[in-house]
């Protein structure tokens, strides 16, 4: 159990990511909330431990934390990228043991089933994989040049894309109880599909697209933030 008797928000990451990912937008936040930007093994604070390479174990360890840092508030969950596509599982997880989210918010992506590519991005070579790092955004620049610095982030960003690409549509059954909000960019290349998320909930729906690439969010640290806080005031307001 956490000690403080604020409303709980938990950040689940994108490929490559660790718990510094949303320190964009933390200084909006933790006053309104518990911030908890969570973290897979083998990135940031959980270095040392051995990375994840399929989607079971990694929804596992989100729910494993969530329910650690528990409070008896209500809570968040926002998930950006691959963040989303296990914010969706790990919703489902929480749901299935009685301590539901008052909401999914996802980003960055369109929902599961709606690529029919058959990506295996994580078997790229080098050069490919950093083309396609480059192509979506949010890996500087001076990592993908820099060969001591690449190879650092390389395992890790290609065991989280391995882990969504084994098995593209394993939610496809998932249908959650919680309201899902979902924003994309409008450079995105799903952008016009985001409202597949719709079929993921039984409950309330919302989308919005905001001008911007895969990384958008970083343009909107305020207008996202804002986002996030007003629907924790509005499930205040039921």
């Amino acid at each position: 159990m956490y000690s403080e008797n604020k409303q709980q928000l938990f950040l689940l990451h994108f490929a490559g990511g660790n718990a510094y990912s949303y320190n964009f937008i933390r200084k909006y936040l933790e006053n309104n909330f518990e911030f908890h930007p969570l973290e897979l093994p083998g990135r940031g604070k959980r270095i040392s431990e051995a990375l994840l390479y399929n989607k079971k174990d990694a929804i596992e360890d989100y729910v494993t934390q969530i329910t650690k840092l528990r409070n008896d508030q209500s809570y968040l969950i926002y998930g950006h990228s691959m963040g989303a596509t296990l914010g969706l599982s790990v919703t489902k997880m929480m749901e299935e043991i009685s301590d539901a989210p008052e909401k999914l918010i996802v980003s960055g992506n369109a929902g599961p089933g709606i690529s029919t590519r058959d990506y295996k991005r994580y078997l790229l070579d080098d050069k490919a994989f950093k083309e396609e790092l480059r192509r979506l955004g949010g890996v500087p620049n001076e990592v993908l040049e820099n060969e001591e610095l690449f190879n650092f982030f390389n395992t890790s960003i290609r065991a989280d894309f391995e882990i969504l690409e084994k098995d593209m549509y394993s939610e496809k059954d998932v249908v959650l109880k919680t309201p899902i909000y979902a924003i994309m960019g409008d450079e995105e290349e799903m952008a016009a599909d985001i409202n597949n998320w719709s079929k993921f909930t039984a409950n309330d729906f919302n989308s919005n697209i905001w001008s911007g690439n895969h990384f958008f969010i970083h343009k909107y640290p305020y207008k996202l933030s804002q986002l996030i806080t007003k629907s924790c005031e509005q499930l205040l307001m039921h």
